[in-house]
């Protein structure tokens, strides 16, 4: 199974300006983990997840007022639908993170999260288990 039959096409993207509160709110909204931070500035397309968010908050900093640029992961590993799931799995596995920003032609055109493998997975794990007894 490849990157593109598990990855949301709902890319939500925002800007460094942005405060934290307003990510989260847009975020929650779209029913969503992680943002596509577009940053022409500083070198394009960045990552902020709820686990940036948790982590800001948690260090007693104010979600209105701190700015996205601040917590954004800019060294990203990107995907392309093309991957397969294993592929994207490896890489987050190795780089200790949960979301992956799917690239085309230098364009976001989704994100896959570990929670998007286990959904496909899980179905195909229980057939073999159940044809296995």
């Amino acid at each position: 199974m490849l990157v593109r039959d598990a990855m949301s096409t709902v890319v939500l993207t925002i800007g460094p300006a942005h405060t934290l509160r307003q990510a989260a709110s847009l975020m929650s909204a779209r029913h969503v983990g992680a943002a596509v931070v577009l940053d022409p500035d500083a070198g394009g397309l960045g990552i902020l997840t709820e686990r940036d968010i948790l982590n800001s908050v948690g260090l007693g900093q104010s979600p209105d007022v701190e700015r996205v640029h601040a917590h954004t992961t800019t060294d990203v590993v990107f995907a392309t639908p093309g991957w397969t799931l294993e592929e994207a799995a490896s890489a987050m596995a190795h780089g200790g993170f949960r979301h992956l920003v799917v690239l085309e032609r230098g364009e976001p055109v989704g994100v896959v999260s570990v929670r998007d493998i286990i959904r496909c997975w899980a179905p195909a794990r229980e057939h073999v288990a159940a044809t296995a007894s």
